[in-house]
C-alpha cells in the first residue's frame, strides 16, 4: 500500500486507516452518521488494508487533527480567521494545503459570515423578504439564530416559513449565491457548482426546539391546516424518549402515572443508565425493585417492539403537554418553570 505522504493514497483509503487507528468502538459510532453507500465502500476498504505501520497512522492522525482544527476555526470566525490562526501553528503554506484540503473536500456552507452575525440585524434585513428566501436563510444559519429570527417574524410569516424550511430540498447554487451576495457581498464561503443541501424536516425540527412555547404552537396550528402528515412528522421528532431527561421530577412522576407499566418496560429495556436513573428516582423504591425484577425476567425483546412503546410514551407525554399537565421547558421566557 502507499505511504499516506505519498499522492497515491486516496481519501478514502485514509479515512479507512483513520478508522482503523481510531479502534472498532469510536468508528461504530462514525458509522452511524454515514450513509449506506459510504459504509459498504469503508468496509470494503478496511477489509483491502494489511498492515498499517505507526509513521503512516501517525501521519493520517495529523493531517486529520489539522482539518477539524480549521474546521474549528473557521465556524468559529470564517476563513480568515481559521488562515490567520493556523498559519501562526503550522506556516503559511501548510495552513493554506490545510485550507484547501479542506474547502474542497468538507466545502464551506454558504453564509458562513452570517451565522457569527447577531440574529436581530440578520432579521432586520430579511423581514420583509419573501418566505421561501427568509426559509432559505434561515436553513443555513446556526439553529439558535433561526430560532430567534423565527420567533421574531409576524405570526402570519411563522408557519408558512417553518413549512417551506421543513419541505426544502435542495436549491440551485445560481439563488444561493444570489442571495448570498445581496446580504453580505463580500463572501465568506464559496458555494460549489453542486446542487446544496439545506432545512427539511430535521432542520426545522431542531429550529422549533429552540422557539418559545407560544411560536412552536401558532406554527404546528397553521401547519395542522396546510399540512397535517407535514404537523404530524414534525410532533414526532421534536420530542423523543430520551429526551425525558429534560423533564423536571413532578412531570415525570405525572408521566408515569398515565402510561402502561408494559410500556415503560419495553421501552427502558434498552434506554440509556441515565434515561432509567430519571426513571427509577421518581417511583417509590418498591415500584422500582419490581420494575427491575421484571425487566430481568423479560428476556429478549425485538426493537421494533420497543420503539412502538417508546412511541406510545412519547405520544402520551405531548398529550398532557399540550393539556396543559405538564410542562416541557423549551427556549424563550415563557416556559420558565418556577
Amino acid at each position: 500500500m502507499a505511504k499516506a505522504g505519498q499522492a497515491g493514497l486516496s481519501g478514502r483509503q485514509k479515512a479507512a486507516i483513520l478508522l482503523i487507528t481510531l479502534g472498532p468502538e469510536v468508528s461504530a459510532q462514525i458509522f452511524k452518521h454515514l450513509k449506506d453507500e459510504e459504509i459498504e465502500q469503508l468496509t470494503l476498504e478496511i477489509a483491502n488494508v494489511r498492515k498499517v505501520d505507526s509513521a503512516e497512522k501517525e501521519m493520517i492522525m495529523s493531517e486529520f487533527h489539522q482539518i477539524c482544527l480549521a474546521q474549528e476555526y473557521i465556524s468559529q470566525g470564517g476563513i480568515n480567521y481559521a488562515k490567520e490562526i493556523l498559519e501562526k501553528a503550522l506556516g503559511q503554506t501548510k495552513a493554506m494545503e490545510v485550507i484547501n484540503r479542506l474547502t474542497a473536500t468538507l466545502q464551506v456552507r454558504p453564509f458562513d459570515f452570517a451565522r457569527k452575525a447577531d440574529p436581530n440585524q440578520i432579521l432586520n434585513f430579511i423581514q420583509n423578504e419573501n418566505v421561501q428566501t427568509i426559509a432559505l436563510v434561515l436553513s443555513y444559519l446556526q439553529f439558535e439564530q433561526a430560532a430567534s429570527i423565527l420567533s421574531s417574524l409576524p405570526q402570519e410569516k411563522q408557519a408558512e416559513v417553518a413549512r417551506r424550511i421543513a419541505i426544502m430540498d435542495s436549491t440551485s447554487p445560481e439563488v444561493v449565491t444570489q442571495i448570498e451576495r445581496v446580504l453580505e457581498q463580500k463572501l465568506s464561503a464559496t458555494v460549489t457548482q453542486d446542487y446544496t443541501n439545506a432545512g427539511g424536516i430535521e432542520s426545522i425540527v431542531q429550529i422549533l426546539n429552540g422557539v418559545d412555547r407560544g411560536t412552536e404552537r401558532t406554527i404546528l396550528d397553521s401547519l395542522e391546516i396546510q399540512d397535517p402528515e407535514l404537523a404530524e412528522e414534525i410532533k414526532k421528532r421534536m420530542f423523543v424518549f430520551e429526551d425525558i431527561v429534560n423533564v423536571d421530577n413532578r412531570s415525570i412522576q405525572h408521566i408515569i402515572r398515565h402510561i402502561e407499566n408494559a410500556d415503560l418496560q419495553l421501552a427502558l429495556k434498552v434506554a440509556s443508565e441515565e434515561v432509567r436513573d430519571v426513571i427509577f428516582r421518581n417511583m417509590s423504591k418498591r415500584m422500582a425493585d419490581t420494575f427491575r425484577e421484571e425487566m430481568e425476567y423479560m428476556g429478549p425483546v425485538r426493537l421494533r417492539d420497543v420503539e412502538e412503546a417508546q412511541t406510545r410514551i412519547v405520544g402520551t407525554i405531548r398529550r398532557l403537554e399540550d393539556s396543559g399537565e405538564i410542562i416541557i421547558a423549551r427556549g424563550g421566557g415563557d416556559d420558565i418553570i418556577v
